[in-house]
């Protein structure tokens, strides 16, 4: 008889922070909240919400991350890109702040399919479809 494999999401947040007011610090605990097990990446290295800290996505030891969600100035994302691209991964996050279109035009250059969202509100529904950049008004708005 063999044992079932339950296989948790996998997240690397590059550009983390341990400041509880910033994105890339709300990322790391909403994607926790939704069971996704999660690697915080960050040069200054050290501790971010109870987790070990990567000082570079080449160091977070999954060969393969379901989820990275980017949270760095787009002139660092561009310093990296070659980095990110090394990870493979299912779905590619530049987050608001992070998604010149010099950034967006690298990641395509590479092979990438970034999705420009914002990884919080997409994993804090629960959704697992990318929620729609089209606004819809409530009927008491109609």
């Amino acid at each position: 008889m063999g044992a079932e494999v339950v296989s948790q999401r996998t997240v690397a947040i590059v550009g983390a922070s341990a400041d509880p007011a910033k994105f890339g610090y709300q990322s790391v605990v909403a994607h926790q909240r939704q069971g996704y097990q999660v690697f915080p990446v960050n040069p200054k290295g050290g501790q971010i919400a109870g987790l070990k800290v990567y000082a570079r996505l080449a160091d977070v030891p999954a060969e393969r991350l379901d989820r990275i969600s980017i949270y760095l100035p787009p002139r660092v994302a561009l310093d990296v890109m070659e980095e990110i691209a090394a990870k493979p991964c299912d779905e590619l996050f530049f987050n608001p702040g992070s998604d010149s279109p010099e950034v967006i035009e690298a990641a395509r250059n590479l092979g990438l399919e970034p999705i420009q969202a914002c990884s919080i509100v997409n994993v804090g529904s629960g959704e697992r479809e990318i929620p729609s950049t089209k606004l819809q008004m409530p009927n008491k708005f109609k």
